[in-house]
This record gives C-alpha cells, structure tokens and sequence, in this order.
C-alpha cells in the first residue's frame, strides 16, 4: 500500500499511525518505563504522581484508572507499551486480547484454539 493510498477503515479499529503515535507519546513513555521494577514500584505506590510525572491528559488518566485497554487505545496507546501497564497487574495479551473482543479469558483462549484448525 502506498503512502498516497486511503485506508479503508476497519469498524472497532484504532489504526495506530503516526497521528495515534503523537497522540499517545506521553503515555507510551510511562509504560515503557515499567521495564525498570523501581518505575513500576514507583507506579504503584503514587499512580496519579507517576501520571503527572508523565504528562498524561485526562483521557490517558481515566483509562488508567479504568485499567481499560480500549481507552487506552484510543488514547494513543500501543499495544506493546500498553502489554508493560497490564504486566503490573498480572495481565497477560491473553487479558488483553479477551477485554479488546469482549470476551473472557477462557473464552478468547478457546477462540485461538479453534482458529488453529
């Protein structure tokens, strides 16, 4: 696909291109900095501390005190940062796969299993 080339939207999509990318800068430096276990300690021990350390807006805020990856998607989030914010948690991309196609756990694992053939 070319640069000049329309993207046919996808419905329940967040395209994550550079305009996401700009959008979610702030909140894409916070996760990545949950790979160091002081940040995340840090994270945990004064979350709305640690959000205005780095810069987040209201929306990116709420979604984080939401836990809800959606929001955090179309916050600007990007699912690979996003990945380090659910590992506090104890979230896997099993977690996050369910909450994105409203299922559950166990629900989205079997729907994996049964795409395999």
């Amino acid at each position: 696909m070319s640069a000049t080339t329309a993207r046919q939207p996808v419905p329940g999509t967040v395209i994550f291109d550079g305009e996401q990318a700009r959008k979610g800068y702030a909140l894409n430096k916070m996760c990545y900095s949950f790979n160091d276990a002081a940040n995340r300690k840090a994270f945990v021990a004064d979350e709305d501390a640690y959000c205005a350390k780095y810069g987040l807006n209201a929306q990116q805020r709420e979604a984080i005190r939401n836990r809800n990856v959606l929001q955090l998607i179309e916050a600007g989030g990007n699912a690979y940062y996003l990945a380090k914010f659910a590992g506090i948690f104890g979230l896997d991309m099993q977690d996050i796969g369910a909450q994105q196609t409203g299922l559950t756990k166990d629900q989205f694992k079997a729907k994996l299993l049964a795409a395999r053939g």
